[in-house]
């Protein structure tokens, strides 16, 4: 099916995060309830942003001289980042709030190489400074040269374009050198742009990142993202026009001189700009060329008036220069795409060339990957690319309900108009995705394997719930029935509150790698900006969020994230931080806890540290109390064992292969003919179908994971060895197989319970 198109998961972990003016750690783990849904209650939550936290009008002047400003400072930026002296800042755009907080968002460089998921956005308040990054790794790579050369990495990366789709392929640019940072291991790397056409006739910009060591393919990910006249679709409407001599053209004024064209079927170019000889366009029937110019142009006038009227932003860019527009692409082409490389929406005709893809949420989504592309830059795969596609279908919506057009009804549904199944049914549903066969309602440690256009589903299903609330509701006579995973109820907070937190969490907070994780992380900074952290909205927030498998409810007083089962070893130095925070103002915390493994200790921080000195397991109970006397308390066990093992590191270095690395364990005395427990604790980011398996010395198999799809993980595994049928002492090997691409596995600890 077509999709609107635009050019790895870890186990979640509690993170702290800097609120402006107050330091709040916020729990990221996950929660579940059961049982039936509570008395819904209001249908909406009321409230108004504050006025301080909004982006400031900035005229092109004003903008010139913040960047100016920016560069200049880069450098001692950088410094004060304590960045590493190869290191340097790239000013990318600057946003001042009302009440002067400034945002520089920067892309980075390494010893002159681009870094390519090494951006950040420095957040500065008065003299408080607080960062987003896409990385926390360090930013080092052994060396420069390239043991891989370019014309390897482009034949690489020509093989690795789906040829099923054209044998086109052709790479434009030389491959560049990069750092390729978005691994928890910075490398050496090659991008190498191959241009072709998709399967469905839409150009393709295919990145492919080649490992410079080895030569591996790192990643790959598309860079063209799909996606008064008389309109199809949006009926009577006002055009920006302009008379030249005695023509009028589709050429907007108003909007800084936005201009759509007619590819007359054709593949490239810009084609001819709409031209008219009495200023009455279009008769809303495709057998009018100037009909699909009516939509295009009147959508791209919408959204560009959407973002200025609502966000005060200035354009796709946000510096007054404006896109263009491209009607009737192909022979039935069945689809829209926003290309960066050209700075434009192009729309086809539909199947027969008598369906064009041109209503008002077809353009607004195509226009918002450009807004994206100039702010966060979401990498359009895996979550992030979800995050991407859902980013576009969001504004759609937001801008269907701002144009508020009797002839396309504001409402929740993606490409409602353009009748792209034939039959009637929209392209997408944003209060339950999973209505169309493909998207995800909830989140899951698999969606980032998941087709961008379908782990959008997630984040669109969290709009709804925060824009309208969960159950059932008609809104512009459009009935909705949205669900969420806990069970809980969620109350909306009316769309408009909606767009403006996912606007300044997307423009101010979210970066290149930003996960399902990090975007709830994003959107209550945001919410806390605009709102005020835990206030009603705030905590509404969280609630859309935990009610699609993201995160805790947040409930006022003392909350503590969840603390999974620990293991750890005889002498081995531990430290574990347990996240809390309060709701009630200026309250300080105090941490005790019961239980502990003998050796260990917790201090006035919630810092758990010491070194294990017996085996043994142990039930922990940790209470964090506030000085009002509000309490809470997390249970967790505590595993003590012997280590014999570690940090043996595996690489793949193509897909379907099998590689196996040899384990030396030498045994305690008396454990030879006993059955032991093993522990293992394998760490590894992947792409595709991955098999895990240890092999002991006799040749016995062991499976530990046999998983498909997915980005990232841990996997924390207990098995049985029978001492007397198999040797614990002795060469055991580590064999990972893996059927698309692997960064690494490794085992990081193997541990024996006597």
């Amino acid at each position: 099916m077509p999709q609107l198109h635009r050019t790895a998961h870890r186990r979640r972990h509690t993170t702290a995060l800097a609120l402006t003016g107050t330091m709040i750690a916020l729990a990221l783990q996950s929660g579940t309830a059961s049982g039936a849904p509570a008395d819904p209650g209001p249908a909406r939550i009321s409230a108004q942003p504050r006025a301080g936290a909004a982006p400031a009008a900035t005229s092109p002047a004003k903008r010139a001289s913040l960047l100016k400003k920016a560069k200049a400072a880069a450098a001692g930026t950088a410094r004060r980042l304590d960045l590493g002296s190869g290191e340097k800042l790239v000013v990318k755009d600057v946003v001042q709030d009302v009440d002067g907080t400034t945002h520089t968002r920067y892309d980075r460089t390494y010893a002159g190489l681009p870094v390519l998921g090494g951006d950040l956005v420095v957040h500065v308040n008065g003299g408080r400074t607080t960062v987003s990054a896409a990385t926390e790794s360090d930013l080092a790579v052994p060396s420069t040269k390239p043991a891989v050369n370019a014309g390897t990495a482009r034949n690489k990366a020509l093989a690795t374009a789906d040829k099923a789709d054209s044998e086109r392929a052709t790479v434009g640019e030389a491959p560049r050198l990069v750092v390729w940072a978005v691994a928890a291991e910075p490398v050496l790397a090659w991008e190498t742009v191959v241009e072709d056409v998709q399967r469905d006739g839409t150009p393709s910009e295919l990145h492919v990142v080649t490992d410079a060591a080895s030569g591996k393919t790192i990643q790959k990910y598309e860079g063209v993202h799909t996606g008064t006249g008389t309109g199809q679709f949006n009926g009577p409407v006002s055009l920006g026009t302009t008379l030249s001599g005695s023509t009028y053209q589709l050429l907007d004024g108003d909007r800084a001189g936005h201009r759509t064209y007619d590819l007359n079927q054709g593949t490239s170019g810009t084609g001819t700009l709409f031209t008219d000889d009495n200023d009455v366009w279009g008769d809303g029937t495709p057998a009018d060329r100037q009909t699909a110019g009516v939509d295009v142009a009147f959508g791209a006038a919408a959204t560009w008036d959407y973002y200025k009227d609502v966000h005060g932003r200035n354009g796709i860019r946000n510096d007054g220069v404006a896109a263009y527009s491209r009607a009737h692409y192909g022979n039935n082409y069945v689809n829209a795409f926003w290309s960066d490389s050209c700075f434009c929406m192009t729309y086809g005709d539909g199947s027969g060339n008598t369906h064009p893809l041109t209503s008002l949420d077809v353009a607004a989504h195509e226009m918002s990957h450009g807004v994206t592309s100039a702010t966060a830059g979401l990498t359009y795969s895996g979550e992030s690319g979800g995050l991407n596609e859902a980013t576009s279908d969001i504004f759609a919506a937001a801008v269907e309900f701002h144009a508020d057009l009797p002839a396309d009804v504001p409402d929740y549904l993606v490409g409602e108009k353009i009748d792209i199944n034939g039959d009637g049914t929209p392209l997408r549903y944003m209060d339950k995705p999973s209505r169309d066969g493909s998207s995800r309602d909830y989140w899951s440690s698999t969606l980032g394997s998941v087709d961008v256009h379908y782990s959008s589903g997630p984040a669109n299903h969290f709009f709804y719930l925060l824009s309208e609330g969960s159950g059932a509701k008609t809104v512009n006579g459009v009935s909705y029935d949205s669900p969420t995973s806990d069970g809980a109820p969620v109350t909306g907070i009316g769309i408009g509150n909606a767009e403006r937190i996912w606007y300044r969490a997307l423009t101010t907070y979210m970066t290149s790698s930003t996960n399902y994780a990090g975007a709830r992380v994003a959107t209550l900074q945001a919410a806390a900006d605009l709102f005020g952290a835990y206030s009603d909205t705030y905590l509404a927030v969280a609630g859309a969020w935990a009610a699609i498998n993201v995160g805790d409810r947040i409930a006022l007083g003392v909350n503590v994230a969840p603390v999974a089962d620990q293991t750890s070893g005889v002498g081995q130095q531990v430290g574990l931080q347990i996240d809390a925070y309060t709701t009630n103002a200026d309250a300080g915390l105090t941490y005790t806890a019961t239980g502990l493994p003998d050796g260990l200790s917790i201090d006035e921080h919630g810092r758990i540290s010491g070194v294990p000195t017996t085996t043994g397991s142990s039930d922990v109970t940790v209470t964090v109390t506030d000085s009002t006397g509000a309490a809470v308390t997390a249970d967790f066990a505590w595993r003590i064992a012997y280590i014999y093992a570690n940090a043996t590191r595996v690489d793949i270095p193509d897909a379907g292969a099998a590689v196996e690395s040899p384990l030396t364990i030498t045994g305690r005395p008396g454990n030879a003919s006993a059955t032991t427990q093993v522990y293992v604790d394998i760490v590894h980011t992947y792409r595709g179908d991955l098999t895990v398996d240890l092999v002991g010395p006799d040749g016995t198999v062991y499976s530990l994971l046999n998983r498909s799809g997915g980005s990232a993980d841990n996997v924390d595994q207990t098995f049985t060895v029978d001492a007397s049928a198999q040797p614990v002492d002795g060469t055991w090997k580590l064999r990972v197989r893996d059927v698309a691409s692997i960064d690494v596995g490794y085992i990081r600890n193997w541990q024996l319970t006597p």
